[in-house]
């Protein structure tokens, strides 16, 4: 069965909602879209959809944060609290950029599902609106001691990056990565304003998830894009054009052997790491969100799925993974 039959009828026996790509180089090799981009109006998925990918806007915020690094307004030794000052007083004053960029950091996480009060994501619409969400939870173990995946952790970049360039975050992340990339249509959009040529999350009762998402994203996710974005984002980055290729050797390599996923993934500065040991990947998943693309630097190999469900890109990327990877 060749490729777009097989996953044509995983999208269909699945009921696939979202788009699915693959490339190489400079050559697509796959690009279909499936189910309905809005529910109620019946606006079908398109391959030009954009879609949100939550955590995979980390991938952006390591890059913004190494970006610096280079022009010498930061380094991976910088403390933390060098930045924020008097601001979120319960994070260590050892944790550094370095500890953050790689879930070693051991702060709390204001993502923490037994967290109290729980996060009021109507009240995000900048990197500096995370700050009263991300204070009062106490350190959890000794930075750099061990992995533990932290969404806060990448807030509190965003928050350092503004400090140190002096600019929004948002506004970071276009000036140098998704401009240098040649991503057009990726941003970040207000959950409860999307334009017409963006997918709204459908929740499993089918209600759309403007009121379990960030107003606004920052630097641990909530960013929009397109698959095509995402086949230039790899191409740019593994050939330097977003940062310096042996700072993309650095973020690539094996910080944590050992996290905390099922599939085995180890993890770098802002990457996750399959085991296959030749691939690179970016993920996301939150309410009405699932999104993976990954990389294969050595031959230019790249697919992303990404669906307005939670759980709607897995069964697709478990599949190509296997297909393609191996």
């Amino acid at each position: 069965m060749v490729l777009g039959e097989a996953i044509d009828r995983l999208a269909r026996d699945t009921g696939f909602s979202g788009v699915v790509s693959v490339s190489r180089g400079d050559e697509s090799v796959l690009a279909r879209a499936y189910g309905l981009a809005h529910r109620g109006y019946g606006v079908p998925n398109t391959v030009d959809t954009r879609f949100a990918i939550a955590s995979g806007t980390k991938g952006f915020t390591a890059l913004v944060v190494v970006s610096l690094i280079v022009e010498g307004l930061l380094t991976l030794g910088t403390r933390a609290r060098s930045l924020l000052g008097a601001d979120l007083p319960l994070i260590d004053h050892e944790v550094t950029v370095e500890h953050l960029l790689s879930h070693r950091s051991g702060i709390g996480d204001y993502c923490d599902e037994d967290a109290e009060p729980p996060p009021q994501p109507q009240s995000f619409t900048s990197a500096a609106a995370y700050l009263p969400a991300l204070d009062g939870f106490p350190q959890r173990f000794p930075p750099g001691s061990r992995f533990e995946y932290n969404n806060g952790g990448f807030a509190v970049l965003a928050l350092l990056a503004e400090r140190a360039a002096g600019g929004p975050f948002a506004d970071l992340v276009r000036a140098r990565v998704t401009d240098p990339a040649g991503m057009a249509h990726t941003g970040f959009l207000r959950s409860d304003a999307l334009p017409g040529d963006t997918a709204t999350g459908h929740l499993e009762d089918g209600r759309t998830n403007v009121f379990s998402l960030p107003v606004v994203g920052s630097g641990d996710g909530g960013s929009y894009s397109t698959t095509g974005d995402f086949a230039a984002f790899w191409r740019a980055l593994h050939t330097g054009r977003i940062v310096p290729a042996e700072w993309v050797a650095r973020m690539t390599a094996v910080r944590s052997p050992e996290t905390d996923t099922r599939e085995g993934h180890r993890y770098g500065l802002g990457f996750w790491l399959p085991s296959d040991a030749h691939t690179v990947m970016l993920e996301g998943y939150d309410y009405g969100v699932s999104f993976r693309s990954v990389s294969r630097p050595s031959d230019g190999l790249v697919f992303t799925v990404v669906s307005n469900t939670s759980e709607g890109a897995w069964p697709l990327t478990r599949w190509l993974g296997g297909e393609l990877v191996g």
